[in-house]
C-alpha cells in the first residue's frame, strides 16, 4: 500500500496539486467571508452610519463567543446617539456576566439627561446586584409614593393603641427618592415600610389620649420623619403623610373586662376552696361528735357502777334531752312538701 501511494505521488505533478489545494482553500475562505459579510453587513453598516465604530472583527468575535450581536450593537448605537462614550468590550463583558445591557444603557442616558453622576461601573454593579437600575434612576428623578402598610401584604392599616386604651387605625403614604450612592448594599422599600409602621405605632402609643392624635395627625408625620428612618436604605424619605386615621376598638375596656372576669374566676375558685375546706372541717367535727357520743353510754355505765350517778339523775338528764329536742323542733321551720 505504501509503495502504491509513493508511485501515485511520483507520477503526479506536485506543484500543480499544491496550487489546486490552495485555490480550493482560498475559495472556501472567500465563501465563508462572503457569508459573514452578508450576515453582519447590515449591523456593521448601521453602526458605521451611526458613528458607533463597531469593527467587523468585533462582530465575528461576538458571534464566536455566542453574544447577542444585535443587542450589543443597538445598545452602543443608542448610547452614541445620546452622547455617551461606551466601548463595545464593556458592553460585551456585561452581557457575558448575564447583565441587562439595554437597561443599563437606558439608565445611563436617563442619568445623563438628569445631570445625575452615574458611571458605567456603578450602573453595571447595581444591575448585577439584582436591582433595577433604570427604575432607580427614574425614581431619583421622579420620586414615588409608597403605601404604609403595603396592601399586597394583606393589611390595610397600622393599628396602635393610645394610653387611654383606644385603638387607632392609620394609613400613611411615604414619598421617597432613590439614592444612587446607597443603592448597592442599601435596604429596600420593605425596610422603609417597616420603619415607618414602627414609628407610627410608637407615636400613637405615646399619646395621652386618642383625641390628640385625631386633632393633630400631622404630629405623627413630624415625629416619624424626625427619626431618620432612611438611614442605611437605598432611598431618601421626602415626606410622610397620614392619609387616614380611624378609631378602632376600646382595647383598654376589653382588657379591663377580661381582667375582671379573670379576677371573678379566681375569687370563685378561692371561695370554692374555702367552702370545701369548711365542709371537710364540719365532717371532721361531726365525726368527733359521733365518737364522743358513743362514749357517753360507757361513761354512764361506769358512773352507775361506781355509784356516781343515780336513777333520778339519769331520768333528769333524759328530761333535759327531751326538752332540748322539743325546743330544736320548734325552732326549725317545717319543710314544704
Amino acid at each position: 500500500m505504501y509503495d502504491l501511494i509513493h508511485i501515485i505521488l511520483a507520477q503526479t505533478d506536485t506543484p500543480k496539486v499544491i496550487g489546486v489545494t490552495l485555490l480550493v482553500i482560498l475559495i472556501i475562505a472567500a465563501f465563508v467571508f462572503l457569508l459573514l459579510v452578508i450576515k453582519f453587513f447590515r449591523l456593521w453598516l448601521q453602526a458605521k452610519l451611526s458613528r458607533a465604530d463597531v469593527k467587523f472583527s468585533e462582530l465575528i468575535g461576538m458571534w464566536l463567543r455566542k453574544v447577542d450581536i444585535r443587542t450589543i450593537v443597538i445598545s452602543k448605537i443608542t448610547a452614541v446617539q445620546a452622547g455617551l462614550s461606551l466601548s463595545t468590550q464593556d458592553l460585551e463583558s456585561h452581557y457575558l456576566a448575564r447583565g441587562n445591557v439595554p437597561n443599563v444603557v437606558r439608565a445611563l442616558i436617563a442619568a445623563n439627561r438628569a445631570n445625575i453622576d452615574l458611571t458605567l461601573k456603578t450602573a453595571t454593579a447595581i444591575d448585577l446586584a439584582g436591582r433595577d437600575i433604570l427604575d432607580a434612576v427614574q425614581t431619583s428623578v421622579n420620586p414615588k409614593v409608597i403605601d404604609c402598610p403595603d396592601p399586597e401584604k394583606g393589611r390595610d392599616t397600622v393599628d396602635a393603641v393610645a394610653q387611654d386604651g383606644i385603638q387607632l387605625k392609620a394609613k400613611a403614604r411615604v414619598t421617597v427618592r432613590a439614592n444612587i450612592e446607597r443603592l448597592i448594599g442599601g435596604a429596600t422599600q420593605e425596610t422603609i415600610i417597616a420603619r415607618v409602621g414602627e414609628g407610627i405605632v410608637t407615636t400613637i402609643g405615646s399619646a395621652i389620649t386618642y383625641k390628640s392624635v385625631l386633632e393633630n395627625p400631622d404630629d405623627i408625620s413630624k415625629s416619624v420623619l424626625g427619626k431618620g428612618l432612611d438611614a442605611g436604605t437605598a432611598f431618601e424619605i421626602l415626606s410622610i403623610d397620614i392619609a387616614d386615621v380611624d378609631v378602632g376598638e376600646n382595647v383598654g375596656a376589653k382588657l379591663q373586662v377580661a381582667q375582671a372576669q379573670a379576677d371573678l374566676r379566681r375569687a370563685q375558685a378561692e371561695a370554692e376552696k374555702r367552702r370545701a375546706m369548711a365542709f371537710a372541717r364540719e365532717q371532721e367535727m361531726r365525726a368527733l361528735v359521733v365518737e364522743n357520743e358513743s362514749k357517753v353510754p360507757l361513761a354512764m355505765a361506769e358512773a352507775f357502777k361506781k355509784g356516781n350517778l343515780g336513777v333520778m339523775d339519769y331520768y333528769r338528764m333524759k328530761n333535759i334531752m327531751a326538752d332540748t329536742d322539743m325546743r330544736d323542733s320548734i325552732a326549725k321551720p317545717k319543710k314544704k312538701e
